[in-house]
Order: C-alpha cells, then structure tokens, then sequence
C-alpha cells in the first residue's frame, strides 16, 4: 500500500484501487468530504505538477470518458484544488507523490498489457504442427509448458 499525505487530502494505491480521501481541511471545503476509490483500469493518465518555491503542486487522475476541463495558465494548481480526481500538494509532500506516481504508471501499463489466451496459443501451435513446421515432440513439449 502506498500513501501520500497532500495538502486538500490523501491518495492510496493498493495495486488495484486509488483512493481519494478527504476528511479535514481544504479538500473537504472545495470538493467536499469522503474517499473516492477509482480502479486502475479506469485511469487513463497521471498528471503530476511539480511544486515550486511559490505555488503547491498537484497530482490528477484522468478518467476514460471523463470531462476534464482546461486550466489556463497560471490557474493549474487553483483548479486542480476544486476536481475531484485532484489532490494538491506541498513541495515537503512531492516525494511521496512523486512515488505514487510512478507506481501507478507500473499499475496502468501492467492493466493495458495484452493477455495471452493458452488455448489460442495451442490452436497456433497445432496449426503449425499439422503444416509440418514443429515436430509432434516439440508441440507436446509446448502443449505440456502452456496447460501447467
């Protein structure tokens, strides 16, 4: 489990799940009081904004099918400050958010990761033993390793 602590609330990653809460402070005045759990199928994209020396940072979770609005410039963390998929951040707090990031990135592209079928492999693989290109060994040596 991976936690960072923000300014307007605090993001959990378990593997599967985000989790947005918020119970005390500015993310509960903005965007209101709860937890948001988001499955990391859903994420599309992770914006992350860089703390300065003057302004907090923010991290942002993009949903497939989502409205995003645009910011305009200079406005990034203040708008951030009112999206529900948003937690802002101060520049002591970017390293653990700076983290979960790079976790969820591991997660999201593990998630999109083709499958691969056995039973699809094997009918390939019978296709090619009937055509003559492996041998009945190697297709029973292959069929063995697939099936276990």
């Amino acid at each position: 489990m991976i936690e960072a602590k923000g300014y307007s609330g605090t993001v959990s990653f378990d593997g599967e799940f985000v989790t947005i809460s918020r119970g005390r402070g500015l993310g509960r005045l903005v965007v209101g009081k709860g937890e948001k759990r988001i499955p990391v199928r859903h994420v599309t994209a992770v914006q992350l904004k860089p703390a300065g020396g003057l302004v907090n940072g923010f991290i942002q979770f993009s949903l497939g099918g989502g409205n995003e609005r645009r910011s305009t410039f200079g406005r990034q963390t203040m708008d951030a400050g009112g999206d529900e998929n948003s937690v802002v951040f101060t520049r002591k707090q970017q390293p653990a958010f700076d983290v979960l990031r790079a976790a969820m990135e591991a997660a999201m592209a593990l998630a999109s990761a083709p499958t691969v079928d056995p039973m699809d492999q094997l009918r390939k693989l019978a296709e090619l033993r009937d055509a003559g290109v492996v041998t009945e060994a190697e297709f029973e040596a292959k069929k063995t390793e697939l099936l276990s």
